[in-house]
């Protein structure tokens, strides 16, 4: 559920509660994945994941909107010190992306693409670094974007994470930093971001096969705010 913007008297902004309603299909096989996805504001997916092999597999991903649709097609391929990927999707777009690993905590890579329909390319370099209690990555790419994540484990039920990320070319920055904490039957995490939105996500395992799920986001800048539950049911 979130809000939608309505012009008032006096240049002020009226704040109209909207939700939406979603339904899918999953379909799990050994080999196979088919998920499914539609919306009543009218947006549908769907999702098509095939493993040929044990280091060979294929997706296929489609969204359509009022106005707008997208079909992006994957080949992965994973060994066993390194991983590739080449992409393919509408609008002429073409990338690639390659991960070495060069030592058991340490894998450089980097990544290409070309995106024919606007004559944009780009090209990116990223290391990876972990061990058995922080996971730690760094991206920078042609585009004037830098990205770093930081990922650690505190407990065995808690993890810290942060995150910061850098267009040059606009001049603008973003950061964040977040938690995860992992209860006997319950899930708790939450973030909170440079701008001051905070947001949490409560999962809570009632009993075998059944969930339930709060989440919030509050935006005090915009006056903003968000709040959500849900359920599932099966495994």
């Amino acid at each position: 559920m979130g809000s939608i913007e309505v012009p008032a008297q006096g240049n002020q902004i009226i704040k109209i509660p909207n939700a939406t309603y979603e339904f899918g299909a999953n379909v799990v096989d050994q080999k196979y994945m088919l998920v499914g996805r539609a919306l009543t504001d009218g947006r549908l997916s769907g999702r098509l994941k095939y493993d040929f092999n044990d280091a060979i597999s294929a997706k296929i991903q489609t969204s359509k909107e009022p106005g707008f649709s997208q079909v992006m097609m994957d080949l992965d391929y994973k060994g066993l010190d390194c991983q590739a990927q080449l992409k393919l999707g509408n609008g002429q777009f073409y990338g690639v992306n390659y991960l070495q690993s060069v030592s058991d905590a340490l894998a450089l890579g980097g990544e290409g693409f070309y995106l024919g329909g606007q004559r944009k390319s780009g090209v990116g370099f990223a290391a990876r670094y972990n061990d058995d209690k922080t996971v730690a990555t760094g991206q920078v790419a042609t585009t004037g974007l830098v990205s770093l994540t930081y990922t650690t484990k505190v407990s065995e039920k808690a993890m810290l994470a942060s995150d910061f990320m850098w267009n040059w070319n606009a001049r603008q920055a973003q950061a964040s930093v977040g938690y995860d904490y992992i209860l006997r039957q319950s899930r708790l995490r939450g973030r909170i971001d440079n701008t001051g939105v905070v947001s949490a996500f409560l999962e809570e395992r009632l009993n075998a096969g059944f969930t339930l799920t709060f989440s919030a986001e509050i935006d005090h800048a915009n006056k903003n705010h968000k709040f959500g539950f849900g359920m599932t049911v099966g495994e």
